[in-house]
This record gives C-alpha cells, sequence and structure tokens, in this order.
C-alpha cells in the first residue's frame, strides 16, 4: 500500500518558514518539480562547514535525512562540482540552502 507524502514543495516551504521562525536564514538555490522532486539541503552554520542532506528510502520505516556530504571516503570532489553533476543527472532536483544553528536538528524534527 502506498501511503501519502507530501509534496517536495510543500516540504521546502514549511523548512524554510521553520528555519526563519528559529532566526536562522533559508533561500531555495534551485526549484525543482512541484510534487515528486527530489530535496537536497546543504547546511551551514554562520556560512562555515556546509553538510548536503538528502532523503534516503529506508528499508525498514519511514526515510530518514542522511548527511551525504562532506564525503567520508578518499575521493574529495568538490561540493560544487557534485551539486552540478547531480543537476545535469535529475533536473527536477530541489537544491536549499540554510544558515541555522543545528540545521540536522530541526530537520529532522519536521519529519
Amino acid at each position: 500500500m502506498i501511503e501519502p507524502r507530501l509534496s517536495a514543495e510543500m516540504i521546502v516551504q514549511s523548512l524554510l518558514r521553520k528555519v526563519n521562525q528559529e532566526g536562522g536564514f533559508a533561500a531555495i538555490l534551485r526549484k525543482g518539480d512541484r510534487i515528486s522532486g527530489a530535496i537536497l539541503i546543504i547546511c551551514v552554520e554562520k556560512g562555515k562547514d556546509p553538510r548536503l542532506l538528502e532523503k534516503m528510502p529506508s528499508l525498514d520505516g519511514p526515510s530518514t535525512w542522511q548527511v551525504i556530504w562532506p564525503q567520508s571516503t578518499d575521493n574529495k570532489q568538490d561540493l560544487d562540482g557534485y551539486l552540478e553533476r547531480r543537476s545535469g543527472f535529475d533536473p527536477d532536483l530541489w537544491l536549499i540552502e540554510l544558515d541555522v544553528a543545528d540545521a540536522e536538528r530541526l530537520i529532522a524534527e519536521m519529519t
């Protein structure tokens, strides 16, 4: 059975409102498909230490947000290069930037 889910645009708008309520800054860097586009979130704190999160499906429960950048492997790709390749591969992709303290906690609370 397929469970109902929020549209990508609604998730993004809710996230932007929540970050603003917390006193942070949020911006849509790239708009994707309104209904089902994947969402990548760049999390920074005072403009430093970027982390990239993506919602990943789970076999044993609901999807969860996982850090996919910085990479823990020896392959140290440039974040901008990765995002450019990813956007070229997935034209429906949303790219959001959050500058707020403890962004991962805030995102987890919303889902």
